[in-house]
């Protein structure tokens, strides 16, 4: 299915800059189906949730929605160039929680980077606004990403996508895009930003290899706990 948006970016949307030279495209092999069935099941999951997520968070979407216009203006959302599954490009959607043109000022805040790999995450970051560090703090900016799920480009369970600049990988890393990306994995639920980039990787690697959908529904049941705990929301 295709990875282009079902809507064009006006002055509600804002897409990141797409003509950065470092976007790449990766060529990863997929991984196996743990049994018989594994993808079809996965996927009639992924599209129940992702409906469910949809309707139920309908409230939330209004009072984010509502705060994003009050605190900071247009656009509403944001879209983003991340490497998926097999290491394809899609632009992957969220609510908008910082100023307008922090894709272009990155450079300036890599040095806050608490990761310590190349995916950037720090809570000092100065282009969050201040009704944003309270979507990320309870994940509400990654309501969106419920119409990635739908068009088949992201997944309930997964490795998170990366923006493709961030996507920079040793030995076997880069085989977490062996599957599709999620709205949580093992990282998510378990400290997010407090984990290292080395040990994300780890967690990822291990998610790929060990597949089931008993596991999936696990995680998926220990994410509200984790949203709510905010350990590690940056």
């Amino acid at each position: 299915m295709s990875s282009q948006p079902a809507f064009q970016p006006d002055e509600e949307f804002l897409l990141a800059d797409e003509s950065d030279p470092a976007q790449i495209e990766l060529d990863v092999a997929p991984a196996r189906e743990p049994h018989p069935g594994f993808d079809a099941i996965k996927r009639a999951m992924d599209i129940t949730g992702a409906l469910a997520v949809l309707i139920l968070t309908a409230p939330i979407w209004i009072v984010a929605i509502a705060g994003i216009l009050i605190t900071s203006g247009r656009p509403i959302f944001f879209g983003q160039q991340r490497l998926g599954y097999r290491g394809k490009p899609f632009t992957c959607w969220k609510l908008r929680t910082m100023i307008p043109d922090a894709e272009s000022r990155r450079n300036e805040v890599l040095h806050l980077n608490t990761t310590g790999g190349h995916a950037f995450k720090s809570p000092d970051d100065p282009r969050l606004t201040k009704f944003g560090k309270w979507l990320r703090a309870y994940s509400i900016d990654e309501l969106p990403q419920a119409w990635n799920i739908l068009t088949g480009d992201m997944s309930l369970v997964g490795p998170r996508a990366l923006p493709i600049v961030e996507n920079v990988y040793v030995g076997r890393q880069q085989e977490r895009l062996s599957v599709r990306p999620g709205l949580t994995c093992t990282w998510q639920v378990s400290g997010r930003s407090e984990i290292t980039f080395d040990r994300w990787m780890e967690m990822d690697l291990d998610y790929v290899d060990h597949r089931s959908i008993p596991r999936d529904i696990v995680l998926l049941a220990r994410t509200p706990i984790a949203v709510l705990a905010r350990r590690g929301a940056m």
